[in-house]
Order: C-alpha cells, then structure tokens, then sequence
C-alpha cells in the first residue's frame, strides 16, 4: 500500500510538473498573438518576437520555432490542433462556425506545409480535434447551413432538423470533412460523441452557451 501511495504521488507530482511546462510555453503565444474570433481566417506566423510585442487578432497561429506554443482559448467553439507529420511545425486553430466556413482550416493547414518546407498540396499534416459543443445541442438557423452548402453540398449531411429554419449542427463532423478535403487523413480526438459535448458534460467542460457566464479553455501545440 505504501508503494501504492508513493507512485500515486509521483505520478501527480509528474502531471503538475507537465502542466506547469504547458502553461510557461503558452504564455509565449499570448505574448505574441492571439485567436479570438474576429478575423474569421486569418492565420499568423509566431516566432522569438519581442516579449512586448502587441498581440495580433487572428483565429489560427502556427510556428516552427521550439518552445514557442500555439494556443486557442475556447467554451464551446472547436479547437483543432495540427502538425506537420515530421514534426517541423505545428499549429493551432479556433474553429467556431464562422471561422470553420470562411475557411480557416484550410489556411491554417496550408501554413503548416508551407513553414515544413512541403508542397501546398502535399505534405502530411496530422490533427487533433478538442471538445466543442457536440450535435445534439449546438442549434443553428438557415444561414449557418447556407454557408456550409454553399461550399460543399456534401455538407448537409452534418446538419439535422430541428424545427422550421433551425438545424443542429455537427461542428466536429463539418471539420473533418474541411481538413480531408486539404489532405489531412489522420485525424484524432472529438468524434461528435457525448464526451465530447461542452454542452452535455459540466463536470468536464466549460460552456459559454450552457452558462452564459463561464472559463475558458486551453488547446495548446508546440514544438520541443
């Protein structure tokens, strides 16, 4: 039992350890830019900038530079991690509705080629989706959809009714369907199921729509 008790600390003490590890390189993004929201795909370029450099507005940032992390802070959008396969650099994408349909992913995969030295439409990027409001309860109107068809008939399918002019929307589902179409075949994490529901899971997620007022969380990628 002892033995028990002592790795059982150890291994906390190594997870509070990781934790600090993540937090001290995500402060470099914030320093250096930030995604939030108001430019639907605007990706930018992080790097060793000045500690006082302003903060950009962008909803997507990528890097090849070690030790300076990419981080997207979210309540219920999807927040989509990816990296070039080879490890050469990484980045990461806040993908709400609007940012997913203007195109976001796509830039921020494209970015990630082009920082890894790879062909536009060719290099291997691998991704990793977070937990987002999940399909049984992010509610959307016509416009939302409208968006999405208008790019991809083959979209509809993510959408399911839910009264007259309103739809629920898979946003997980709608961004794997994005990043395949650019390439990205290996793609882990938010399925859609229930665990992955901001909404449905309080004792695990913050929800801005659930709660109105509440945190945020951090998705985080950086290079070693």
């Amino acid at each position: 039992m002892a033995r028990a008790a002592r790795r059982a600390r150890a291994d906390d003490m190594a997870r509070r350890r990781q934790r600090a590890r993540c937090q001290r390189r995500a402060v470099c993004f914030f320093q250096y830019g930030r995604a939030c929201g108001r430019r639907a795909r605007r990706v930018i370029t992080l790097g060793a900038a000045a500690p006082d450099a302003p903060p950009e507005d962008a909803d997507a940032a990528a890097t090849r530079a070690a030790g300076v992390a990419c981080c997207v802070m979210v309540a219920d959008c999807l927040p989509v991690l990816l990296a070039d396969a080879d490890g050469r650099a990484v980045a990461a994408a806040h993908a709400g509705w609007r940012s997913l349909a203007a195109g976001v992913l796509e830039g921020a995969v494209t970015r990630v080629r082009e920082l890894a030295g790879a062909p536009p439409e060719e290099g291997e990027v691998v991704a990793w989706l977070g937990p987002c409001i999940g399909p049984a309860a992010f509610e959307v109107g016509d416009e939302v959809r409208a968006a999405f068809l208008a790019a991809d008939e083959n979209a509809a399918a993510c959408f399911a009714p839910h009264g007259s002019g309103h739809w629920r929307a898979n946003l997980s589902a709608l961004a794997r369907a994005r990043l395949a179409a650019c390439g990205v075949q290996r793609i882990a994490g938010n399925d859609g199921s229930r665990q992955w529901c901001t909404f449905s899971q309080p004792q695990h997620w913050y929800s801005y729509r659930r709660d109105g007022r509440t945190g945020r969380m951090a998705a985080c990628v950086w290079l070693e």
